[in-house]
């Protein structure tokens, strides 16, 4: 093997050596970039805790699947429901309440929405729910939302709230105060999917309603001070 040969030889080691780095190199990255992906598709798995498996555990319970206590604690007993309402749905039941199983649950944060409709939405359960529980303040922005969806109504929350007639607060003096903390975190749970109404259009006061018309319509549900009706 003369000089020339052993020089062709090295040079073609050198390359497979680079072409081999190459590849492991970006094998690494592939699959340290599905893992990021993986952990930020994962939005609540078992040992998780906080508002997020709360919406799940009410949401789960008012399907049917969920028969535990609302603690915001992602244990067992969540979990078995999770995977339970991903077999009925068809995908994968891995009881992980990632992004398509938040979606079918209604509780996908994607709502479309823009912070100035979570802005406007909170300051109308401010304005009309004053001194309900928070379940009745959910109830009431569910009902706005309720409505955007109603043919009967205009499709927009701006739209709904501003309705000639539909919500007497917004020519109130109290309009202009700024919704609290507690109104905006209601407004978020009802954009969120969480609709205590029971899919209700209207709501009344039964002891201050002078509308004959709104006492005659269905009842679904009763929150506190506030009767909701289809």
């Amino acid at each position: 093997m003369n000089r020339q040969d052993r020089l062709i030889i090295h040079l073609l080691k050198g390359c497979i050596c680079v072409c081999l780095c190459f590849i492991i190199t970006a094998l690494t990255v592939t699959v340290y970039n599905q893992r990021n992906i993986d952990s930020e598709m994962t939005l609540s798995s078992f040992g998780s805790r906080g508002e997020e498996v709360r919406q799940i555990q009410r949401k789960l319970r008012s399907l049917g699947f969920y028969n535990g206590s609302v603690d915001g604690v992602y244990g067992t007993a969540t979990k078995n429901a999770v995977t339970a309402f991903q077999r009925s749905c068809g995908i994968k039941a891995d009881g992980i309440a990632g992004p398509t199983t938040l979606l079918y649950l209604g509780l996908s944060s994607s709502s479309g929405y823009s912070s100035s409709d979570v802005w406007l939405l909170a300051k109308l359960i401010a304005a009309e729910a004053r001194g309900e529980n928070y379940k009745g303040q959910v109830a009431v922005g569910a009902v706005v939302l309720n409505r955007v969806s109603h043919a009967s109504f205009p499709d927009s929350i701006s739209g709904v709230i501003y309705q000639k007639g539909a919500f007497d607060c917004v020519t109130d003096s109290n309009w202009n105060v700024a919704p609290s903390e507690t109104a905006k975190k209601a407004a978020t749970e009802a954009l969120n999917g969480w609709d205590p109404s029971g899919g209700a259009i209207y709501y009344y006061n039964p002891k201050t309603a002078s509308n004959g018309w709104i006492r005659t319509r269905p009842v679904l549900t009763i929150i506190g001070n506030h009767t909701f009706c289809a």
